[in-house]
This record gives C-alpha cells, structure tokens and sequence, in this order.
C-alpha cells in the first residue's frame, strides 16, 4: 500500500525574529555600563560663575581663606586648631548655625577640601561656597 502524504504549502513568515535584536540592544548595552565612568573621569571642565539666591538666615558665621593661605572666622584671623575647635562647638551648641565658606578662585582645590572636612568633622550640615554674582 502506498503513503499517501500530504504537502503543507509553505508559507512566508511575517512576523520580525526578535532574538538577533535583543543580542545587539545586549551587547549596546553593556559597552555604554562599560565605557560611561571611564568617559565621565576624563571630561575636561570649566566651572562657571554661580547665580547666587538670597540666603541671608539670622544665625551665619563665614569662613574665609585668602590668597596667602589665612583662615578668617568672620573676619577675625584664627589658625586651623581654633578653627576646628570653634567649629566642633558651633556644631554642638547651634545646629542651625549656617556656614558660608569664602575662598580666592586661585587657591588649590585641596585647601578648600581641607576647609570642608573641619565642618564635616565637626558635624554642621549647614553650609554654602560662596560664589561671586553672575554680571
């Protein structure tokens, strides 16, 4: 007896394989993961003058640090240990106490920070860099 088959016309296929797709969107992906920081820590920048708000409270204290490396407490000259010791107890005895931080544009980067660790130090979350105005 014989077979009798029968042939299924072939059809076209309309729907889009998706799985190449997704491999590329995945390989994308990760190459963006991969090279973004490197990117990020390369980018030259100019920092711009600030637009300052009005932020005068009632309880300010100002830090200033000029040219030839002197530390001001509201313009009164004081060394980094009275510094720190005054700063330790604005942060125990006025929470709320804000602190502007004044320095010349062409000091190093680092002394600047080295401003920032006494407030953190001395626990004052209140604080501002005090830029020069936009004209």
């Amino acid at each position: 007896m014989a077979r009798r088959t029968s042939l299924v016309s072939l059809g076209q296929i309309s729907d889009i394989n998706m799985t190449p797709l997704m491999d590329l969107t995945f390989i994308l992906l990760i190459t963006f993961i991969i090279t973004f920081p490197l990117i990020e820590q390369g980018v030259a920048i100019n920092l711009p003058k600030g637009k300052a708000a009005d932020m005068m409270d009632a309880e300010t204290r100002s830090i200033s640090l000029n040219l030839e490396k002197q530390l001001y407490l509201d313009d009164v000259p004081v060394s980094h240990e009275e510094l720190a010791s005054a700063m330790s107890n604005i942060g125990l005895n006025e929470p709320n106490t804000t602190i502007y931080v004044r320095a010349d544009r062409k000091l190093p980067y680092g002394d600047v920070v080295e401003i920032m660790r006494v407030l953190h130090d001395a626990n004052i979350t209140k604080m501002a860099l005090v830029t020069e105005a936009d004209q």
